[in-house]
């Protein structure tokens, strides 16, 4: 297939670079913090030293770059072929603490390694797996996930995920350069043709990047001090890190890595809806979990937490219908750059939170827009037994996740899935498509129809 912009929308093809590249960051902008800031977290809960953390950073970027075009271009059975930005998951911060604390970062490592090879296993069982996935399930996963990541994209406009106690959360700065990088958006998404439309993602960071550094909410002290050049590091030649065993962190990074999984599922799933307009192949599904559990596994040989698809990555896509593989490689190219040139990595990260937190909450709203489409897909609307599932697992999921004080008498492992929106959806979806029988709620609505006529 020749070079030509119009590629962009399709899976396969060359896109002109001066299109291609620009599109490519698109992603990495809006991925870069998410894909940091998990380390960020942990590294500071352990007080490592500044050294090992830097270390860390720069191979949490290897790996995203590596195991994104694995997704992209799959060896073997692993990879999905879909357009998927794979990152450091933040869905590990919660056990990483927990298990980092009591055990040791070790502990983590070798929990995420045994957890990644058993995501892996599960792959192979995909096929059987979707019989039981219809989309009144994975439809009600990807609005679920799109409705639980909103609360992430207004923490990014306030200042910063976690960051409620800092005295400049929600400044008045925060909140108008995100409402302005919002405005941009919406604008050229409406009004705005061609590049200016397809590319407004980044046109909305710049300007909010651009206003930021004239308001002095800009620190480039880090890019001064960053070196030009740097090679990853493997665990081994990491002072102070190596893999520990131990049952009590294994088994809750197994219970979250089936979360993970079922998240998996959705984004790709709302990939293949959102932007490419059909439902997910069995291949391009086992691919997806495939790689999320070998990049997950393969993360670890470089010290840093579990991988996975990035939500926000999803979003963009179902607004530019952008879906190019090629596009999204000079993506994940970028990312490897930034891991041997520190300088680059350090500019992307500058970028004030609350800039990228105007771009990712309409992001994340697309995501539940995916999910609409696919509980609308079979029928183009929603029956009354479809309805009742996607309440209950709507109630469960987001109830639980907003106030998950509520299991605080349950077993630590109920509270550890059930806490994250998605497992709670996802669990409750599942046994209702299995419990509640089929034809038999539309069946009583046509009789009473038939009575009132």
């Amino acid at each position: 297939m020749s070079c030509k912009k119009e590629n962009m929308y399709r899976l396969e093809g060359r896109v002109p670079l001066v299109d291609a590249i620009p599109l490519g960051m698109q992603h990495i902008l809006a991925m870069y913090a998410g894909n940091l800031a998990p380390l960020l977290v942990i590294t500071g809960v352990l007080s490592m030293d500044m050294a090992t953390k830097i270390t860390l950073l720069q191979n949490a970027m290897f790996v995203s770059g590596v195991v994104t075009l694995i997704q992209l271009y799959p060896i073997w059975k692993v990879g999905s072929g879909l357009p998927v930005v794979m990152g450091t998951s933040s869905g590990f911060i919660p056990v990483s603490i927990g298990v980092g604390t009591q055990f040791g970062y070790g502990a983590v490592m070798g929990a995420s390694l045994l957890g990644g090879i058993m995501e892996f296993c599960l792959g192979f069982i995909i096929k059987p797996l979707r019989k039981i996935l219809p989309h009144c399930v994975t439809g009600t996963v990807v609005l679920i996930l799109g409705i639980s990541l909103i609360g992430v994209g207004i923490q990014f406009v306030g200042g910063g995920v976690g960051m409620q106690s800092d005295p400049s959360f929600g400044s008045i700065a925060n909140v108008s350069i995100a409402l302005l990088v919002f405005i941009v958006i919406v604008f050229l998404k409406q009004w705005a043709k061609g590049f200016w439309s397809i590319s407004a993602i980044l046109i909305g960071i710049l300007v909010g990047y651009i206003v930021a550094i004239a308001m002095g909410m800009v620190d480039f002290s880090g890019v001064v001090s960053a070196s030009w050049l740097s090679i990853p590091k493997p665990i081994f030649m990491i002072e102070g890190l190596e893999y520990t065993f131990n049952m009590e962190a294994i088994i809750p990074f197994l219970l979250v890595y089936l979360a993970t999984t079922v998240e998996t599922i959705g984004d790709n799933t709302g990939i293949a809806v959102g932007g490419l307009g059909r439902d997910i192949t069995d291949r391009e599904l086992q691919g997806a979990v495939h790689a999320d559990g070998f990049g997950s596994a393969f993360a670890t040989l470089f010290g840093v937490m579990p991988n996975t698809s990035f939500s926000q990555n999803v979003g963009l896509i179902a607004m530019t219908k952008v879906v190019n593989r090629f596009v999204i490689m000079t993506g994940a190219a970028f990312l490897i750059l930034c891991a041997f040139i520190p300088k680059l990595g350090v500019i992307v990260a500058s970028i004030p939170n609350c800039v990228l937190g105007g771009a990712v909450i309409l992001m994340f709203a697309m995501i539940s827009i995916s999910g609409l489409n696919l509980l609308l897909e079979d029928d183009g609307k929603l029956t009354e037994r479809t309805g009742l599932i996607v309440a209950a697992s709507c109630a469960v999921g987001l109830g639980l996740s907003n106030c998950p004080e509520v299991m605080q008498y349950l077993p630590t492992w109920f509270q550890n899935m059930f806490s994250q929106a998605i497992v709670g959806g996802f669990v409750t979806a599942l046994i209702l498509n299995l419990v509640l029988p089929k034809g038999i709620m539309s069946k009583s609505v046509n009789k009473n129809k038939n009575q009132s006529v």
